[in-house]
């Protein structure tokens, strides 16, 4: 039974390492650097974790409030970029199609 047990805690721990990308101890390491310097830039522009969601629900509601219009422009824009990107789309492949 204790070969068992191992067996499966060996599994639980690459199941793990698979999850997190990496050893369970460098990703904690890595996470705590991370905080750390988004943490020193949200300082130094004085925003708190409440600034970022007021400023992702104001951008919601603005949305919100534009109505069909939001999906006007949504199209406009599409077909812009495809004015640009079908064509060159297309030459790039006949020109990959003569080699």
């Amino acid at each position: 039974m204790a070969g068992i047990q191992r067996l499966e805690q060996g599994e639980a721990v690459s199941a793990l390492t698979r999850f997190l990308g990496d050893s369970p101890l460098r990703v904690i390491v890595k996470l705590l650097v991370i905080s750390l310097i988004v943490g020193f830039v949200m300082s130094a522009f004085h925003w708190s974790p409440w600034d970022i969601f007021d400023a992702l629900r104001d951008t919601v509601v603005h949305i919100w409030d534009m109505g069909f219009a939001a999906l006007g422009n949504f199209f406009r824009y599409i077909v812009l970029g495809a004015v640009i990107v079908v064509p060159v789309f297309f030459i790039l492949r006949l020109l990959s199609y003569r080699r």
